[in-house]
């Protein structure tokens, strides 16, 4: 219908002619209330952006007596989810007579913030609640991220240990090479 008709329509129920898809070969138009539909656009917009944007917080919990493997396990799983841009919040508990010795709390949480500083910042420093400690880390961007423990055979390495490895594999097979050839001039020379 033509543009005059339509409007004629709409002031007759009292509504806004909207225009929905100007780029349509006849341009697509609707008899609807102009402010609720502005409203949904909005609505609409701000979804799409904060699905975008979404990061979440995940946590980490780690106790005063976590052990060497455990540890660097818990790191490689932090280093993850900063990779993926989500927040991290690390929770030290303290259970039974622990709670007397919270220093060294204290020392193992600045010990992850040392092993993650090329990987986040600290947002929130380490803070006692109860008997816990908290703290919460965020990823650094992207272009300044290293990650140092990654899984290689099931075991976590650092990166440098990582090629340091395949240097001193390579140097044991030429040393055997060289050892099994002394062994059968030995034996040769014996016979």
């Amino acid at each position: 219908m033509s543009s005059q008709e339509a409007l004629s329509k709409a002031k007759l129920v009292g509504l806004d002619l909207v225009e929905i898809a100007a780029k349509a070969d006849p341009p697509v138009c609707r008899i609807i209330d102009y402010g609720k539909y502005k409203y949904e656009q909005a609505k609409l917009k701000k979804q799409e952006k904060s699905a975008k944007n979404a990061t979440r917080m995940k946590e980490i919990k780690f106790r005063v007596r976590t052990e060497q493997h455990d540890y660097n396990i818990k790191l490689n799983r932090i280093e993850n989810f900063l990779e993926e841009g989500h927040k991290v919040r690390v929770v030290l508990q303290f259970r039974g007579r622990e709670n007397a010795h919270r220093e060294l709390g204290f020392e193992k949480l600045e010990r992850i913030i040392g092993d993650l500083k090329t990987m986040a910042h600290v947002d929130q420093p380490p803070r006692l609640s109860g008997r816990a400690l908290g703290m919460t880390l965020s990823p650094l961007p992207k272009a300044q991220q290293k990650r140092h423990f990654q899984l290689f055979h099931g075991e976590l390495v650092e990166e440098d240990d990582f090629e340091d490895d395949e240097e001193d594999d390579d140097e044991e097979v030429v040393a055997s090479d060289e050892e099994s050839s002394d062994e059968n001039t030995a034996d040769r020379a014996e016979a």
